[in-house]
């Protein structure tokens, strides 16, 4: 017969177990994805703040078995994982083998509560491990400069009437110094630029910018574009782009006419466009502005289809056209039909 988990002898008087624990032979099955692990519900309990440690607890409120006595589980979950998930309560480590996705892994440490970080994990694939560590730290370190950077400046802007926001993230050592006279063709003017190194390194990893553009959208923001002032669209012609943000003047040319122009340097910088409107440009209330309607009458001939010989149709006009303005059509001529 198996012997009770160290856990529950080292450290533990008889009178802090719960219910479920003194009960040494109990077991329960569970149903993953298809397959059956039979369990001690001990190793749940003992870990009273993973999700699997609260269903198995002394009250179980939230879980009943199935016709069969099984307890279905994990739903989207694979077996694999499930079965590094148990290692982890067996002996706290989740050793994740070759040919389990480690991502995979994470999201089910996510969904059952377990605490997923170098002290908890052991996986051969150093990279995809250091890969999910760093996406937890650029959330943690995003938190920090959307609170303390990003939000100062989305307020200005509030208070002003706007209702979107276009951040140029330049380093601490750029100075911007525009000729007042011949500013840059670009209406830059309309950009807020924010000084700050730490988050110009941050934004040079597409990675990090993704992180930061989901939790600005878990924020409730809108219409959200973080890039690099400077890369180019590749629906724009490669010689109208502008290649980056200008920050100063380099000469002045003289154009024939006595007018001059102003080459300005450009460097490449991190930029976060977004919006705290439902949608870009659009008023949510009604326009009372009268314009004449612009329908289209003949759906066939908008398509580019034969039609038919029909009857000729007059153009639409508004309501408010014709109590403004006489009706410039001339009168039909014709006996004057009756009503019956």
């Amino acid at each position: 017969m198996a012997a009770r988990p160290d856990f529950q002898r080292e450290g533990r008087g008889e009178k802090n177990l719960s219910p479920l624990s003194r009960l040494p032979h109990e077991r329960v099955t569970l149903m993953v994805d298809g397959t059956h692990f039979v369990v001690d519900p001990a190793l749940f309990t003992a870990h009273p703040d993973t999700m699997l440690g609260r269903m198995f607890g002394p009250a179980r409120h939230f879980t009943r078995p199935n016709a069969k006595g099984e307890y279905e589980i994990a739903e989207g979950i694979g077996a694999s994982i499930f079965k590094v998930v148990l290692d982890f309560y067996k002996g706290g480590i989740l050793q994740c083998p070759e040919g389990v996705s480690v991502s995979e892994l994470r999201e089910a440490c996510d969904y059952l509560c377990i605490n997923f970080d170098y002290s908890t994990v052991r996986c051969r694939d150093l990279s995809a491990l250091l890969h999910e560590l760093s996406n937890d730290g650029a959330k943690r370190q995003f938190d920090v400069f959307l609170e303390e950077l990003v939000v100062p400046v989305m307020v200005s802007s509030a208070q002003e009437g706007e209702r979107e926001c276009h951040i140029v993230v330049l380093t601490d050592d750029d100075i911007v110094d525009w000729d007042h006279d011949n500013p840059p063709p670009m209406g830059e003017e309309y950009s807020q630029i924010l000084y700050s190194t730490k988050l110009y390194r941050f934004f040079k990893y597409i990675e990090n910018r993704d992180v930061a553009k989901a939790l600005l959208k878990e924020r409730g923001l809108k219409n959200i574009r973080i890039g690099i002032e400077g890369i180019l669209n590749m629906m724009c012609v490669w010689s109208s782009c502008i290649p980056g943000y200008p920050t100063c003047k380099e000469k002045v040319k003289r154009r024939p006419g006595g007018r001059s122009e102003v080459i300005y340097n450009y460097v490449q910088r991190p930029f976060i466009q977004l919006s705290w409107e439902k949608e870009e440009g659009k008023s949510r209330h009604v326009d009372f502005q009268c314009v004449r309607s612009k329908s289209v009458p003949n759906l066939i001939a908008s398509l580019g289809e034969p039609t038919r010989p029909a009857a000729t149709l007059n153009p639409q006009v508004d309501e408010l056209d014709r109590l403004i303005s006489p009706d410039p059509r001339p009168p039909v001529s014709g006996p004057t039909p009756t009503h019956q």
